[in-house]
């Protein structure tokens, strides 16, 4: 067991989101997850819909995948490993003989057996992460599957290839008159978002087909739809979700993959513009609006985590200052949105309220403790304002899984490179197979680099605000401060030679300062130490998430910091 400061660690965080990816299997329901959470009601709920089916189940079992590859396992129930199968055994049941994933009909619902264009995407996430984690040949076939029927069904014109609705059916599209009259509803949801999970499964197997769909539909996107405005903003029309933020950004996270895997600069500039107009609709923070219009006044932690996303892919393309927006994005609305505390939440006493397969009041709370936030304010847990839709979902599946695919993509970037360049590009804590990289921030300015492999130059990611002056760098007996030549060209710490066994810390000065946030037309003082949030005004009013979280205490801690045998990446 190894003493490590008492600070935020993403693993940990990925653990915890266990118990709620875990937690929404409904018992009565085969297993079933259910979709949402009311948190506000008295007593709270959990319910079924129809985002239950290929959506769920592949965000959560992306989630649990991804999960163990960062914690290993350690310190995790016995049955969520068995609650992880009947997922996955399920992913399978879903997809049809024509490889497409079908929802199921519910007598409740109001929805049909049809092939949700969404649910395709998020089954094709979890069936990618098995290839990449297992090399499972289940998985793969499925997948091979899935894409060539998303090959099939899509209309092929002579300069762009489409889906004209949201759902295809057994008997295929359900209106002749929408191909016949070139109509692409919100081409970003449909088919750009397909572009990150389809280009991460050519990667892993060389699916010719995979790569081609990615190439026709970032066309589609970029030069014929219309969804992204010249300056980078998202179209606002109805047609387009009014801008919705979540697969806006998850279409540019795609784009952005795309265009690194095919060496297309033109392409990497087309997202860059988009993402830089995103964080002006953005809190420094990380908080964003749901959409342009309606759901403005909500956050949807999914659109946060594609945020996560498209800044690492970025900044691995070579525009590093793109590492401190995820970083300030992690420490900050990631961390805190996650559900920690459970005091505010009442459940009822027993199941007589309950209506068996479709919604239970019972445990609602403890079901979901470690969930990533559904519909969020800036402070609060919840989005209950009287302005747009007003208050909707707090917990949703969709969420819990890309919460904890936000961890994964920033702890798979603290550390990257090889034995020729290593880099530390996020001072957040981290055992690596060539370095353990012990944060002490926002504590205190200090990082600490123990070296597990030669390398033949280590480079380390200072804060802008960190005052490069004041910054020293101790190696053994020698001192350097950042007014001495220990820099690299592309602004980084430059280390040279570390060797196995050598303890390195660089420390700094921390920063204090007050900004004014602007989310949907409300101002929010904002106290940073760092780059973490130590307090926002106003508070929240349900379930406020900045001020006394305990990563600020302080202090050590006795843990020991997983360091996976295989480093696999998305």
């Amino acid at each position: 067991m190894a003493t490590i400061p008492a600070t935020l660690l993403l693993e940990e965080r990925a653990a915890l989101a266990m118990n709620a990816v875990t937690g929404l299997a409904d018992e009565h329901l085969d297993g079933i997850p259910f979709f949402s959470a009311n948190l506000l009601a008295r007593p709270a709920r959990l319910d079924h819909g129809d985002w239950d089916y290929g959506s769920s189940h592949g965000r959560l079992t992306d989630a649990f995948l991804l999960a163990q590859q960062m914690t290993g396992g350690k310190n995790w129930e016995p049955h969520w490993e068995k609650v992880a199968d009947r997922y996955r055994q399920t992913l399978f049941d879903l997809l049809h003989e024509d490889g497409l994933t079908y929802r199921r009909e519910h007598p409740r619902g109001h929805w049909k057996a049809n092939a949700n264009l969404i649910d395709q995407r998020a089954t094709l996430l979890a069936l990618t992460t098995t290839v990449v984690a297992t090399g499972d040949a289940k998985a793969q076939a499925a997948a091979d599957k899935q894409v060539e029927a998303l090959k099939r069904i899509a209309i092929k014109e002579r300069d762009v290839w489409f889906y004209p609705a949201s759902e295809y059916t057994t008997d295929g599209w359900p209106s002749a008159n929408a191909i016949d009259l070139h109509l692409a509803p919100d081409p970003a949801s449909f088919s750009g978002r397909l572009i990150m999970p389809l280009l991460r499964y050519h990667q892993a197997t060389g699916n010719s087909d995979a790569l081609e769909l990615c190439e026709w539909f970032a066309r589609l996107i970029v030069d014929k739809s219309g969804v992204y405005l010249p300056d980078g903003s998202f179209n606002p029309a109805r047609a387009y979700r009014s801008g919705h933020f979540h697969t806006r950004v998850g279409t540019l996270e795609g784009l952005a993959r795309l265009a690194r895997h095919t060496g297309d600069h033109g392409l990497t500039e087309f997202t860059r513009r988009s993402y830089d107009w995103v964080l002006t609709q953005a809190t420094r923070f990380g908080w964003t609006p749901g959409d342009l219009a309606d759901q403005r006044y909500e956050h949807e932690t999914c659109s946060l985590v594609d945020l996560i996303g498209l800044g690492t892919t970025l900044a691995g393309s070579g525009l590093t200052s793109y590492w401190a927006v995820v970083e300030r994005f992690v420490r900050n609305h990631l961390a805190a949105s996650q559900l920690r505390d459970l005091s505010w939440v009442e459940s009822a006493p027993d199941r007589s309220g309950d209506e068996v397969g479709w919604r239970t009041y019972v445990d609602v709370g403890e079901r979901v403790l470690g969930a990533f936030c559904g519909y969020g304010a800036p402070n609060d847990y919840v989005s209950d304002v009287p302005l747009g839709r007003g208050h909707t979902n707090d917990v949703q599946a969709c969420c819990v899984g890309s919460g904890v695919r936000g961890l994964f993509w920033a702890w798979n970037s603290i550390v990257t490179g090889d034995s020729a360049l290593t880099r530390v590009n996020l001072l957040l804590t981290r055992a690596h197979r060539t370095v353990d990289v012990l944060s002490h921030l926002p504590v205190e300015g200090k990082v600490e680099l123990l070296i597990n492999e030669p390398v033949d130059e280590l480079r380390v990611r200072v804060p802008e605000w960190a005052g490069y002056a004041r910054l020293t760098l101790r190696r053994g007996d020698e001192e350097r401060t950042g007014a001495e030549r220990i820099w690299a060209p592309d602004g980084y710490l430059s280390i040279p030679k570390p060797q196995p066994g050598e303890r390195i810390v660089v420390t700094f000065p921390m920063v204090g300062q007050t900004t004014t946030e602007l989310a949907a037309g409300h101002e929010f003082r904002t106290t940073w130490r760092g780059d973490d949030v130590i307090a926002i005004d106003p508070p929240g009013k349900s379930r406020p998430m900045y001020g006394g979280r305990p990563e600020h205490a302080g202090g050590l801690r006795d843990y020991e910091l997983h360091r996976p045998e295989t480093e696999w990446s998305w």
